[in-house]
């Protein structure tokens, strides 16, 4: 019987094959108390189980293709990070000696403590990384019990019949599409089959950030997250449909729907083909507008997937990468400075704009913070505040990012700014890194500061900025977030996350209005930028910068290639007065 199940869509496209069911290790986890003359070895075995993990890991980096996304090495180093990680190791350590737990209870009680702090954080991203965590005591866990490998060879299948229709093909003839349901799912898993063998993801938890996402995004395949049910109610070999754009799964499709499918699916390959051919093409409406189009990076080899895809520069690369899972040991100039470089170099004289780090105490990157627990961390010690209230380790960071601006074209994006004092204190401590590095005798180079324009309060004082800033550009995931009072990770409230809420286009219309009218850059980096539904209605708004991740940027250029900003002008200012935008957007986006 043909059933759909929603969820969220993370990775455009169509998606058709048999289902490959992982099940969760997690299942029937033993609990009881042990004796105290077995605390040494049960402490013992989950030592054993852990380096076994380690050892996984580093088997699985070193054997990753040269062609592997970038985002995949990214990701085991989390998960190595999180395996190493002594909070982890110390708590199990404590539940065996102290409460007597079996080795894997004391393990998963320990997940549980460290998977609030998670629960606790501001950053969504960083949020999400409670599934990584996951992952990591999954994999010890299935040690533990004697079932290391769920995902250890290339699985072959052969459909049997869809409905009323006959096989589709023999196993002499291909092997079948295969599609990947689990719960949650570990990047580590993941590469364990030979590249490409699956065509889609299905996941019950997740986010449009969490790890299963970017792994989608990276390999630029259909992908569902946060369907919250797909593998209880799917069946092992159950032929499926991921719908990407909807963010839809058919379960057991009817030839008819099979069809119209397969016709989709066919119509979506040849628009990837000739997104393609614009990879070299400069990006300019029909009215002959020049457009930006940049990209979004976590690390400096992300740089590889920026120059594919035909990115004119790096609009945000996130430093706090650098500085996530060091259990409180922050990166030194040395190390931020060549990672820097790297990027620079990476982008062959292309511009690279920097942040600086965007965490904060809520984000636990230093073991002296963990007790400074705010009431709600979004409004607490994080981004610019973080830094501020630690002049020195902000000076570390500014030194090597005006350092690398030696190598090539440097501009450093400052987050989360609100108040003139914030700003006066920033570019004194800019101007004091200069100055430390001439006594230094160090090289360095000139850098365009820019402001992050997240807080409503920013976008309010857009004018206000500009007199300090040489750019600035639009955090549309926080602007939302803020501006409507709600977290998007939590799903009771996810649904009311609206980019195209009058207040949010009010605020990102107004701004890109003040740096138009004051002769300044202005780009946008959420998510926004990189969604092509929303790219003529920005572009009528006078945005000519959009930062997004590489994926997204050819389907962004088609758009903006059949673009006509004179006559965008008059319907954006319709959107803007409207008291219900999404519709206007969605007919618009029907009818062109």
């Amino acid at each position: 019987m043909t059933f759909s199940i929603h969820g969220l869509a993370v990775a455009r496209g169509i998606a058709m094959g048999r289902a490959v069911l992982v099940a969760s290790s997690r299942v029937d986890v033993a609990h009881y108390f042990i004796n105290s003359n077995q605390i040494e070895s049960e402490i013992q075995r989950v030592v054993h189980a852990r380096q076994c993990v380690i050892d996984e890991i580093h088997k699985l980096h070193q054997s990753l293709p040269k062609e592997a996304p970038p985002e995949l090495a990214a990701l085991l180093d989390v998960h190595m990070m999180l395996l190493q990680d002594e909070m982890l190791a110390s708590g199990i350590n404590t539940w065996v000696r102290e409460r007597l737990y079996n080795a894997e209870w004391a393990l998963t009680s320990q997940l549980e403590v460290v998977a609030r702090q998670f629960d606790e954080m501001d950053d969504p991203y960083l949020r999400e990384r409670k599934g990584d965590l996951e992952q990591v005591v999954e994999r010890i866990l299935r040690h533990l019990k004697g079932d290391p490998t769920v995902l250890d060879h290339k699985i072959k299948s052969v459909p049997k019949q869809v409905g009323q229709q006959q096989e589709l093909i023999s196993e002499d003839q291909m092997e079948v599409p295969l599609i990947l349901v689990a719960h949650d799912l570990s990047p580590a898993d993941l590469l364990q089959f030979k590249q490409s063998v699956f065509t889609g993801f299905i996941t019950d938890v997740g986010g449009k950030t969490s790890h299963t996402a970017i792994v989608a995004k990276s390999l630029d395949i259909p992908a569902v997250v946060g369907s919250r049910t797909a593998s209880q109610l799917i069946r092992q070999d159950d032929w499926i449909i991921i719908d990407g754009d909807a963010g839809v799964v058919i379960v057991d499709p009817s030839p008819i729907i099979l069809d119209e499918y397969s016709f989709k699916q066919r119509q979506a390959q040849v628009s990837r083909e000739r997104l393609t051919r614009l990879r070299h093409r400069p990006a300019a409406t029909l009215d002959d507008e020049r457009v930006e189009l940049l990209a979004n990076i976590e690390m400096p080899e992300d740089t590889k997937s920026a120059m594919s895809v035909g990115a004119v520069g790096i609009g945000l690369f996130r430093s706090e990468f650098l500085f996530m899972g060091r259990d409180g040991q922050l990166p030194d100039e040395e190390e931020q400075y060549k990672a820097y470089c790297a990027a620079v170099q990476g982008m062959n004289g292309l511009p690279v704009t920097i942040r600086t780090v965007d965490v904060g105490a809520d984000k636990s990157l230093d073991r002296t913070m963990k007790d400074e627990a705010h009431l709600n961390p979004a409004l607490g010690l994080r981004a610019i505040r973080w830094s501020l209230a630690d002049p020195s380790m902000f000076l570390t960071q500014l030194r090597a990012i005006l350092r690398a601006a030696a190598k090539g074209q440097v501009n450093l994006l400052i987050p989360m700014l609100a108040h003139k004092k914030e700003i006066v204190q920033t570019l004194s401590l800019i101007e004091t890194a200069r100055h430390q590095l001439d006594a230094m005798g160090e090289v360095y180079g000139p850098v365009k500061v820019g402001a992050m324009i997240e807080i409503p309060a920013a976008a309010i004082s857009a004018k206000m900025f500009l007199e300090y800033f040489d750019f600035l550009s639009i955090g549309t995931n926080d602007l939302i977030q803020y501006t409507l009072a709600i977290d998007r990770a939590d799903e009771q409230v996810a649904h009311l996350y609206d980019p195209l809420h009058p207040a949010v286009l009010r605020l990102v219309a107004d701004t890109i209005s003040a740096c138009n009218a004051a002769g300044k850059a202005v780009s946008i980096c959420g998510e926004m930028a990189g969604d092509p539904t929303l790219t003529r209605l920005l572009l009528g708004l006078g945005l000519r910068s959009f930062s997004m991740h590489p994926t997204q940027i050819l389907s962004v250029k088609q758009e903006i290639l059949r673009a006509d900003t004179q006559l965008l002008q008059n319907w954006a200012q319709e959107v803007m007065h409207s008291n219900d935008p999404s519709v206007m957007v969605e007919l618009y986006n029907q009818d062109k």
